[in-house]
């Protein structure tokens, strides 16, 4: 029963994802602008609620990862920012964060959001790497590609 919840509730989150997020992106102008010490980007809950999906999808699926789950983001902030332009159409933010794991562990965790390249171009893209669950180096050493 509590997993056809969460399942149903993963299912409805996933849907209104792209919605929120481009409303929020739109509303904030965050292409034109994004102050360095405004993480608000950072911790929208459609990209917390994707991270922590997705991560559940990873520890499952890639052999020998622990079972864990992301119970809690903490010390959420954006590091760096690349609003679109002529050059660089595609608006980028860099954030950082500690998530807190189900076995009590924290753990870094850094995420790329860009926006515009969800799925048909509707929503925002997420990309994210664990300190240590990037068993197949896809963001290098220590999650070296999104810092």
């Amino acid at each position: 029963m509590i997993r056809a919840i969460k399942s149903a509730f993963l299912a409805f989150s996933c849907l209104c994802a792209p919605v929120a997020l481009s409303s929020v992106a739109h509303a904030a102008d965050l292409s034109t602008y994004v102050d360095e010490g405004d993480a608000s980007v950072c911790n929208m809950p459609a990209v917390l609620s994707r991270i922590t999906s997705r991560f559940d999808h990873q520890v499952h699926n890639v052999p020998n990862l622990p079972d864990v789950a992301i119970t809690d983001f903490s010390r959420i902030h954006l590091h760096r920012s690349l609003p679109a332009s002529e050059r660089w159409p595609i608006a980028r933010h860099y954030c950082g964060a500690t998530v807190t794991l189900s076995d009590g562990r924290d753990r870094d965790i850094w995420y790329l959001i860009e926006e515009g390249q969800g799925l048909a171009s509707i929503g925002d893209n997420v990309e994210f790497c664990v300190s240590g669950f990037d068993r197949w180096m896809v963001y290098n050493g220590g999650c070296r590609v999104l810092r």
